[in-house]
């Protein structure tokens, strides 16, 4: 099993520089599914950007993308993106790639040096073997092969109902917005299972009234 824990900021790795005001201009989903198209391995658009691409286009500005790939194969990603830094990132601070932050932290910036942008976050997630975990709840997986999906242009992407799982830590007003937005365009089993994940992380959640 391959697994990263997140970190309370009491429990942050030595070292890091703060970045209160990261720069970032973002890849869209087309230009990431580009440079990765030789990856051989089971990527995928994640959060806000996988609503917009089951929705069938944005629906409001994202600030940045994000992407998810197994532990295991953030190499082969890495590899497919030559020529740019890798930061690890968490809690408003990066650290060096090679630093002890890999191993605590689950994200990874791509930063462009030759314009001082940021252009793709990686989030490298727990599995086992060909099944995804639930970072947040061990207890909530699923085959790689049925949380993936594919716009008709053939862009991978998380599926609907676990990228609106990761939003319900949060409740923030644009998570409400994908919620409402993609809610219609649920099938019951979809429902389901995001009502039985939530139940289990967040038995109180006002999300679970409406699915």
């Amino acid at each position: 099993m391959r697994y990263n824990r997140s970190v309370a900021d009491d429990e942050l790795p030595p070292g890091g520089v703060e970045i209160p005001n990261p720069p970032w201009a973002a890849w869209p989903p087309v230009e990431v599914a580009v440079r990765l198209s030789g990856v051989r391995a089971p990527w995928y658009v994640a959060s806000g950007w996988a609503l917009d691409l089951f929705r069938g286009g944005p629906t409001r500005a994202h600030a940045d993308i994000e992407i998810g790939v197994p532990i295991g194969d953030f190499d082969r990603v890495r590899s497919a993106l030559p020529g740019f830094e890798i930061h690890v990132v968490g809690s408003g601070r990066r650290w060096p790639l090679d630093s002890p932050a890999y191993e605590r932290m689950h994200q990874t910036w791509v930063y462009d040096a030759a314009t001082g942008h940021y252009r793709l976050d990686i989030f490298r997630e727990p599995h086992d073997g060909d099944v995804w975990i639930y970072r947040r709840d061990t207890r909530i997986r699923r085959p790689h092969a049925s949380l993936i999906e594919r716009t008709a242009d053939g862009i991978p992407y998380l599926a609907p109902e676990v990228a609106l799982l990761f939003k319900t830590k949060h409740r923030r007003d644009k998570d409400e917005a994908d919620f409402a937005g993609a809610l219609p365009l649920l099938d019951p089993a979809r429902r389901a299972w995001l009502a039985e994940a939530l139940t289990l992380v967040h038995p109180d959640h006002h999300w679970l009234s409406r699915l």
